[in-house]
């Protein structure tokens, strides 16, 4: 009786053992699984469109191979002729956003010329943005001097100034800008040849 009994223990013990490792084999199987099949396209699954994927499920960054390409603008040609009504000019026309230059007569555009009175609202900019024009208080005093304009001869604010194209306003104002954060502004903007070697006071970046 004693022999049937410890027999029964060794057969309930084996069970158990056997029961125990194969729970623990299913169990590693499950995991090695889920490790291979980490990653993939699953069944029934429609696979997404996006980044690269690496085994592991770890996203692959693809570089764009358009980055850090600067490409040129377009230039197209456009006939304006009507609203010159015979007079010689030109006339550009920028698209930022599709980065294309409308032009009438291109070879006109294109050549240099005196920046005159349209140098003020690049002096008007520099000296905005660095202080040097404050409009709330940016009246200047008259010297005295008679100008062919009327509207000159009296102080005058920046205002007023700029609406009226005042010489002598103006020729303060780049004086106070100077010639060193003139030319520093200049080829910042890209100013046209950016070249104030006539500082000295002609028309072409005095007025």
């Amino acid at each position: 009786m004693k022999k049937k009994d410890n027999y029964f223990k060794v057969v309930c013990w084996a069970f158990v053992c056997a029961f125990i490792l194969a729970d623990c084999s299913n169990n590693h199987g499950a995991e090695e699984k889920i490790s291979i099949e980490d990653g993939k396209e699953q069944p029934g699954e429609e696979k997404t469109e996006g980044p690269e994927m690496e085994s592991g499920g770890a996203v692959i960054e693809t570089e764009d191979p358009t980055e850090g390409i600067v490409m040129e603008p377009e230039i197209v040609e456009a006939d304006w002729s009507e609203y010159f009504n015979g007079l010689n000019g030109t006339a550009v026309v920028y698209d930022a956003a599709n980065r294309r230059y409308t032009m009438y007569d291109p070879e006109l555009a294109l050549t240099r010329r005196p920046p005159c009175s349209t140098f003020k609202i690049i002096s008007s900019l520099i000296a905005l943005e660095n202080g040097i024009l404050v409009p709330e208080d940016s009246t200047r005093e008259w010297s005295g001097e008679i100008f062919w304009n009327e509207n000159w001869n009296k102080n005058i604010d920046f205002s007023e100034a700029f609406r009226t194209s005042c010489v002598w306003y103006y020729r303060q104002v780049i004086d106070d800008i100077g010639k060193d954060m003139m030319q520093t502004e200049l080829e910042k903007l890209q100013y046209g040849n950016c070249d104030i070697s006539d500082w000295g006071g002609t028309a072409e970046y005095r007025q």
